[in-house]
């Protein structure tokens, strides 16, 4: 081959061959078919392909959102029943215990005796105190002679003066004698007396800690005594309420067994720093109608100056920092829809709770089944005349 006939060979480029047309051809065919099968395939049974219908709107029950602009609420305040005096009694000198007069449950009169301790030793020692007493007696007696004899005998010269100065001490010496064993006579005469335990207002004997021949210490608890002819009830409240309170007036507290009545004796006026409440004593006027012990509650009416309204508690979900939200149906496009609404819970009572936050008067609050709904969802709101009504009261 010549140059010239390389060169025009080289610069003519290669025609497909009739075997890669025919590749070609087939994967476009397959490629129609595949996508002839897919859109088969999207096809109903009983013709084209249609757009898929807007779910069914929820039928829900709702009430109508009647705001108002505060709260008048009927509060119940707990305390407990205590007695106005009570303790532990116990000999203020130890000793062996020689009787026992009460036992737990018995009810006692101011000045009964409870228990006595062995005396014997004690009594002893007043016979000898009351000897010496009557031995300094005798002896001041004879002094006082002496010193009128001395007396005498210097009224007529015979003695001097001095002889009737050392009559007249040894009188006074005597005197003293006197006094200091009538003292001690007096001591045990008190030991005697404090040997006797008696009770010191009426009451009931909760507890016995000793029974007879146990030695008792100095000031050991041997019985345990509270007062039941004055009771008194001891109420935290809010220092708002307790301002409204009057001392000397009549309140009724509620116990477990009806009302009671009691009077206020005093407020505290200190708010407590755990409970942040004033502490209310009232003095329970008949104690025989409440036990020690007891819980009593005393009712008030507060006022809440916060806008909102009742709600039943099936109304809310728990949402995030202490809020709670619900759904309100709204009209939007001429079709109702659902909308969330955050609100914070005033007051609680049972299946109702006060509520305030995104809420309008006339707004149509749904019910319950929250957990069937999503926002935005379509609703269909049934007014429920029932709960409206409940609101309104």
């Amino acid at each position: 081959m010549s140059g010239s006939d390389h060169q025009a060979t080289a610069g003519r480029e290669p025609r497909p061959s009739f075997a890669k047309g025919l590749l070609f051809l087939l994967v476009i065919a397959i490629a129609i078919a595949g996508l002839a099968a897919f859109v088969l395939s999207q096809r109903s049974s009983e013709g084209p392909l249609v757009p898929a219908e807007a779910p069914a709107p929820l039928s829900v029950d709702v009430m109508q959102a009647k705001l108002q602009t505060s709260l008048d609420l009927d509060e119940r305040f707990t305390g407990l029943v205590r007695a106005r005096r009570s303790g532990a009694l116990g000999f203020t000198t130890g000793g062996r215990i020689e009787t026992m007069n009460a036992n737990v449950g018995d009810r006692v009169t101011a000045g009964a005796t409870l228990a006595v301790l062995d005396t014997r030793a004690l009594r002893s020692q007043l016979v000898s105190a009351e000897a010496q007493v009557a031995e300094a007696v005798a002896s001041h007696s004879l002094a006082m002679s002496t010193v009128e004899r001395q007396q005498a005998l210097l009224d007529k010269g015979h003695v001097a003066q001095q002889r009737v100065d050392e009559a007249a001490a040894q009188a006074s010496t005597a005197q003293a004698r006197i006094d200091a064993a009538r003292a001690q006579a007096e001591t045990l005469r008190v030991q005697i007396d404090l040997a006797r335990l008696t009770a010191p207002y009426d009451g009931v004997i909760t507890e016995r800690l000793f029974d007879e021949g146990a030695i008792a210490g100095p000031g050991a608890p041997v019985f345990e005594l509270v007062e039941t002819s004055a009771l008194e009830a001891r109420i935290g409240l809010p220092a708002s309420l307790a301002a409204e309170l009057e001392t000397g007036e009549t309140y009724t507290l509620v116990g477990d067994k009806g009302p009671v009545e009691a009077t206020l004796r005093s407020v505290t006026g200190v708010i407590e720093a755990g409970q942040r409440t004033v502490t209310s004593v009232f003095d329970i006027d008949a104690p025989d109608q409440v036990s020690t012990g007891a819980v009593v509650r005393l009712q008030m009416q507060r006022n809440v100056s916060e806008p909102g309204l009742w709600v039943p508690v099936s109304a809310l979900s728990e949402g995030q920092r202490g809020l709670w939200s619900l759904y309100i149906a709204k009209r939007e496009e001429g079709d109702w829809v659902a909308r969330p609404g955050l609100v914070e819970i005033i007051q609680s009572e049972g299946e109702r709770a006060y509520v305030r936050g995104a809420v309008s008067d006339g707004d149509r609050i749904i019910l319950d089944g929250l957990q069937r709904i999503t926002p935005g969802q379509p609703v269909l709101p049934k007014l429920d005349p029932t709960t409206t009504a409940q609101n309104d009261g």
